[in-house]
């Protein structure tokens, strides 16, 4: 982990993004006022339910939101010191690849079925790098399956995705997203529908890659226990909005939230009684339709008054320990 990565010059800084979608009822805000920063060499975790605009999140900084139905309508994203939101297409599918990377969640539906994994990953050489030659693309194609613990790489570039095992096409894509050496890897919750044997070596791939190379992550989930392994900096978000952020020891020793609270309590805990009912968070989230005029997790949480009905919760930072909350100090 980058132990020193709060002191050095964020690689991307959001400040205030906003995404907007629109539906048959009108334009709804799926993503309002989030900001958060990482350097290189460090591991940001996004975390929280299914819904909560994670993937949002990341699809807006590569110009990926569907068309025509979402759209950035507020913030910036400087990334070594280019706005990502303000730039042209062209420019954005410049860095798109060489310099920022994403893995999505099911390789599956992300590999093309009707070409060979060899093909699809000298594709992305011969995008990006175009002064290669064809022999050149194929060595480097078998060299980055081989980095990522692909047996017998030659052979396995002639492979189609359904020849491969689940794990086998997750390490494709991390090949395919690491083939231009990026300074900034968004991984979408990547090893979700692995197995836990195979979960665990896709994870230390991943950190075991960003040592040599001290790209940057950013990864997306809502496994917490993977946070604890992966992650230095933890942003919780909560129906499109940041809830609270910190360093992954003090999100797992004093959340301040209490839909942190609410999230680390879910965890099953070996010291609980066995066929213990594990505790919920009682409710549902918001859809994006409401028009929430306070905190959107009023209606969820077992401390919400008035004020947290009516006004929408701010910004309190503590020595690096950012909580929207109006009331954190209160069990803080």
């Amino acid at each position: 982990m980058a132990a020193q990565g709060a002191l050095m010059t964020p690689l991307l800084k959001v400040d205030n993004l906003a995404v907007s979608f629109t539906t048959e009822a009108g334009s709804f805000r799926v993503v309002d006022d989030v900001s958060f920063s990482v350097t290189a060499g460090q591991t940001l975790g996004l975390v929280g339910e299914s819904g909560c605009g994670k993937s949002v999140t990341a699809l807006s900084l590569l110009g990926l939101l569907p068309k025509p139905a979402g759209r950035v309508v507020g913030g910036r994203a400087l990334f070594q010191g280019q706005d990502l939101l303000a730039l042209s297409p062209e420019q954005r599918y410049r860095i798109r690849g060489n310099k920022i990377a994403m893995i999505f969640q099911e390789p599956m539906t992300a590999l093309n079925p009707v070409h060979s994994v060899g093909r699809q990953l000298m594709e992305v050489y011969e995008l990006h790098r175009p002064e290669l030659g064809k022999r050149e693309r194929r060595a480097l194609a078998a060299e980055m399956l081989r980095q990522v613990g692909i047996p017998e790489p030659e052979a396995r570039l002639g492979s189609y995705p359904h020849q491969l095992s689940g794990g086998m096409r997750q390490r494709v894509m991390i090949a395919m997203a690491l083939a231009c050496e990026p300074d900034l890897l968004i991984c979408d919750e990547p090893s979700t529908a692995l197995d836990v044997t195979i979960q665990a070596q896709i994870l230390h791939l991943i950190r075991e890659l960003q040592q040599k190379t001290g790209m940057a992550v950013i990864f997306i989930t809502h496994d917490l226990g993977v946070v604890a392994q992966v992650c230095d900096q933890v942003l919780v978000m909560y129906a499109g909005r940041s809830a609270e952020q910190a360093g992954v020891f003090d999100i797992f020793e004093r959340p301040l939230h209490p839909y942190t609270q609410g999230l680390l309590s879910a965890i099953p805990r070996l010291e609980r009684a066995s066929k213990t009912i594990l505790p919920t968070i009682k409710g549902q989230v918001p859809s994006i339709e409401e028009q929430v005029a306070g905190c959107r997790f009023a209606n969820r949480c077992p401390h919400a008054t008035d004020r947290c009905r009516r006004q929408p919760e701010a910004e309190l930072a503590v020595v690096g320990h950012s909580v929207w909350c109006h009331h954190w100090r209160e069990w803080g």
